[in-house]
């Protein structure tokens, strides 16, 4: 994409959690933590903060996403609270507008619907998840329209007797998320916000983002295209100390590449990994900021130039709890300058 004249202190920033699992912990601490989390980078002056569905992954705590955003509002009082995303695919349209429905009533105006079609685990959890609606993944336009409906009854031809209460007449902004062009296209034609996941799809980044910008169309949600980008973010006060931090982050792709399940680790000086996986985790990472926060700083904008993003959205994939606050507040200071 050309060169934008944004500066960092123009555009809003936000955070992705997953609730992660350490080692020697229960599920229980991984919630509070990501609580305790939210009320720290609230402080801070982060816009949002989204949580992320997964299934079948024992070392994520996310799974009832709808849930975790509850516990997640009630002990924050500012910041944005959504899901980064809802995979609408394993979900009945109107349990998810009553779910939603319900979080809005109970924080008005702070809540947020990031919708993705993936099913955010293997495919016979997929199937244990999808059994009872009957839905796949290519019915995902039909699906948006049906849920968008039961906030807004006016958008479905006809009346209908089913409502969705709480839902029905509420404003709960809704997002599609991607990792390919598909929902990019989608985003833009409904008029909606995109948010992209380069945080784990950075080789698709630009072409997605011009992609929700030639097809974009107005609509009663925006004038105009706002998008958001995820990426990795961990910052630290000298480039050393970031990257060693980073190899926590490196782990966890190289465990998927692996297909081997293993809670968070710790950094390590140097990874234990074959020149294939190496390169697969220079492509799957090609977008992660890493450094100091004058490099950090630097990179930054440099990706601000590329994408042009209203947003950007930081997973900051840290061992240890108070250095991954620390980066958090690296980051805040930075773009505030």
């Amino acid at each position: 994409m050309s060169t934008s004249q944004k500066k960092l202190s123009d555009i809003k920033y936000s955070v992705l959690d997953l609730a992660p699992v350490m080692d020697r912990e229960t599920i229980s601490d991984a919630l509070e933590r990501t609580r305790n989390l939210a009320q720290h980078v609230e402080k801070l002056g982060y816009n949002r903060f989204w949580l992320a569905e997964h299934h079948n992954m024992p070392y994520i705590a996310s799974s009832a996403t709808s849930v975790v955003i509850g516990h997640v509002a009630a002990g924050t009082s500012t910041i944005r609270v959504g899901s980064g995303g809802v995979m609408l695919p394993n979900h009945s349209p109107l349990v998810i507008a009553e779910q939603f429905g319900t979080l809005e009533s109970l924080f008005p105006g702070r809540i947020d619907l990031g919708l993705g079609r993936a099913p955010g685990t293997d495919q016979r959890t997929a199937f244990a998840l999808r059994r009872g609606t009957g839905s796949m993944a290519q019915d995902f336009p039909e699906q948006v329209a049906e849920l968008r409906s039961y906030f807004d009854p006016s958008m479905s031809p006809g009346s209908s007797p089913v409502r969705a209460i709480p839902g029905k007449g509420l404003n709960v902004p809704t997002w599609l998320l991607g990792s390919s062009l598909y929902s990019a296209e989608l985003a833009g034609k409904l008029g909606l916000p995109y948010s992209f996941a380069s945080h784990f799809s950075p080789k698709n980044t630009v072409s997605a983002l011009e992609t929700y910008h030639r097809s974009f169309t107005p609509s009663k949600v925006l004038d105009k295209p706002y998008t958001m980008v995820g990426v990795n973010m961990i910052v630290a006060d000298t480039d050393e100390e970031a990257n060693y931090l980073s190899t926590t982050l490196q782990q966890q792709f190289l465990n998927l590449i692996r297909n081997h399940e293993a809670p968070i680790q710790p950094p390590v000086e140097k990874l234990n990994a074959s020149e294939y996986e190496l390169a697969a985790l220079d492509q799957q990472l090609a977008t992660s900021i890493v450094g100091s926060p004058e490099t950090v700083n630097r990179k930054m904008q440099e990706f601000l130039d590329e994408t042009q993003a209203d947003e950007m959205m930081v997973i900051s994939s840290v061992y240890d709890y108070e250095k991954r606050k620390k980066s958090y507040k690296l980051l805040s200071e930075l773009t505030t300058d």
